[in-house]
């Protein structure tokens, strides 16, 4: 097979996997190292391709909530208090992730993605969602809604963040238990969430690209705009079925996914060792 049909191949079967599994608690980054893995998709081209197409998958949730963002920025200008209480929000809990993220990023880079560091935060996080939804009473009115949440719970859910920079733990999966953790609803964790990967994941991308710009070239660029479209399309349909899911469900059958997909890879793992 041509070299270049393959890296299409790779680049598409990625971006369906970066889509998919980005908004879900069961780590994107996690999955993208174990496929890339299995692909033979290696080096610093395609660990710069994994973050740009990040950037595909928040587009997505800037498209499924763009009125809402829309009247949210009218709202700064007209002085709305919850316009001016969300973006503060927002702040709030990206700072903690900012600030530990630029200090460790090369450390976390380095030590930290691979494998066998997948499969053991697959594992705890599969507890610790196991753990969370037992303990899940009725939520107050109050913390029913995005809009009602405290500069007090944003900071709260931006510390539970970040637990999402160790690979395999899942930045959704730890925003999402920590907003439940700290009273909130499903949905309103989800969608918090969802608005809270906007800065995230922008910083993060925009950040490792410039560091990896030198491993980028011209013929490259077919593979990045195909995988950057089927993220979006495929983040796109996930977004939208996890409030519908969550609105019905509680968060159990992912903790079962990762740890059956957590026992999986410890197999693979021995069996290569071995």
């Amino acid at each position: 097979m041509p070299s270049h049909l393959l890296e299409l191949i790779h680049a598409a079967v990625l971006g369906i996997v970066e889509g998919i599994t980005e908004f879900l608690p069961i780590s994107s980054t996690g999955h993208l190292i174990l496929t890339a893995d299995w692909l033979g998709a290696t080096g610093e081209k395609w660990k710069v391709f994994e973050v740009f197409i990040q950037l595909g998958a928040i587009l997505a949730v800037c498209w499924a909530y763009r009125l809402r963002l829309w009247r949210s920025v009218e709202g700064l200008f007209r002085g709305s208090g919850s316009a001016w209480r969300f973006w503060i929000n927002l702040g709030i809990a990206f700072l903690p992730a900012a600030v530990v993220g630029l200090l460790c990023h090369k450390a976390i880079k380095a030590h930290l993605f691979n494998p066998l560091t997948v499969c053991t935060t697959c594992v705890l996080g599969a507890l610790v969602i196991f753990w969370v939804e037992r303990r899940q009473k009725h939520v107050q009115p109050s913390m029913e809604t995005v809009e009602a949440i405290t500069p007090l719970t944003a900071l709260k859910v931006g510390l539970a963040q970040l637990f999402a920079l160790i690979p395999g733990t899942s930045r959704s999966g730890a925003t999402i238990m920590g907003g439940m953790i700290f009273g909130l609803s499903r949905t309103a964790a989800t969608e918090f969430s969802f608005f809270l990967a906007i800065p995230v994941m922008f910083a993060a991308s925009l950040y490792d690209l410039y560091k990896g710009r030198d491993a980028l070239h011209a013929s490259d660029a077919a593979p990045f705009a195909l995988g950057f479209i089927v993220s979006f399309l495929f983040a796109l349909v996930a977004v939208k079925w996890l409030l519908r899911f969550v609105s019905t469900h509680d968060f159990r059958p992912f903790a079962w996914y990762r740890l059956a997909l957590g026992a999986v890879v410890i197999l693979n793992w021995w069996l290569t060792a071995g």
